[in-house]
């Protein structure tokens, strides 16, 4: 039995169908992977799972059972929006907020501790948050949605406002939470993000799901229209081959754009017969290429 269900769900607001029929499964101990352009019915989809609008249409259900108190109890949410209060201390308003969460207030001062030593930065703790830098904001709104040790985490646009070092702190702390058991309902404007933490995802385009399923299966449907090649002396000759379409020098050789495959068989004929080849690559589409082929590249990434 998967952890969420969400089938064929419907959402209205007037004339306007925010979610139109969209359908997923995320499983224990799964990243799921939540993608679309502004409007696309992601942020709508997430409030509904949160409970906090309710469907038209269709169901949501957790474990088998719809929604509850009790399930209520078991969500994190962080949110693209910071909705912490920035005159207020980080230990006074993230233990208020444990506390609303069912803890004890010397279990969540504990757990804080904790997560504040993890993440580095323990001296924030009697700090203002207006006092932190928004990458430390970032971490104690991280640190407000898991706190309570929830079965469920919502967590849109989680690197926010971080820099390369604490992105790559904060993958490794979702992946762990992943092997902890945890559903994670994951989604980012930076596809590579998704790509790395997320073995199914859902594009959403204008209220609908257009493509779903694993990566490795969408991947599939794909054709592979990018060739990386390595001489040990320059090569000439790639742009008038058939079926290449663009060149492009760099540091490592060559990356090279095709029509279709047969053209890379072309180009690694044409590399071994007048060179020495050293790397010859047929690369498979990324996930930002393949959001930009399924809607067409309009609208913003969100």
């Amino acid at each position: 039995m998967a952890a969420l269900t969400v089938e064929r769900v419907v959402k209205q607001y007037g004339d306007k169908r925010a979610v139109n029929g969209i359908s997923f499964e995320a499983q224990r101990g799964e990243i799921y992977g939540l993608i679309g352009a502004n409007g696309a019915g992601k942020t709508t989809t997430m409030r509904m799972v949160l409970g906090l609008i309710y469907p038209d249409e269709g169901s949501i259900r957790y474990d088998g059972r719809p929604y509850s108190k009790d399930v209520k109890q078991r969500f994190g949410y962080l949110p693209e929006e910071r909705g912490l209060y920035p005159k207020v201390k980080v230990s006074d308003q993230i233990l208020y907020l444990a506390e609303l969460r069912g803890m004890r207030r010397s279990d969540a001062d504990r757990a804080l501790k904790s997560w504040l030593e993890r993440f580095g930065v323990p001296e924030n703790y009697g700090k203002k948050v207006e006092e932190l830098s928004k990458g430390n904001q970032q971490k104690i709104q991280f640190i407000a949605a898991v706190i309570h040790d929830p079965d469920y985490l919502i967590l849109d646009e989680a690197f926010s406002g971080l820099d390369p070092v604490n992105v790559e702190l904060l993958k490794a702390t979702i992946a762990s939470l992943k092997s902890e058991g945890k559903t994670i309902l994951f989604s980012s404007h930076r596809m590579e993000h998704v790509e790395e933490l997320c073995q199914n995802v859902c594009i959403l385009d204008r209220s609908n799901a257009v493509l779903q399923g694993s990566l490795r299966e969408i991947k599939s449907r794909f054709p592979r229209e990018r060739v990386l090649l390595a001489t040990e002396t320059p090569m000439e000759g790639l742009e008038s081959i058939e079926g290449v379409t663009a060149v492009k020098r760099n540091e490592n050789g060559y990356d090279i754009a095709i029509r279709d495959e047969s053209a890379a068989q072309r180009v690694l004929r044409l590399a071994a017969e007048t060179n020495v080849v050293t790397r010859f690559d047929l690369m498979e589409p990324s996930l930002n290429d393949i959001f930009i082929k399924t809607i067409g590249g309009a609208g913003k990434h969100a």
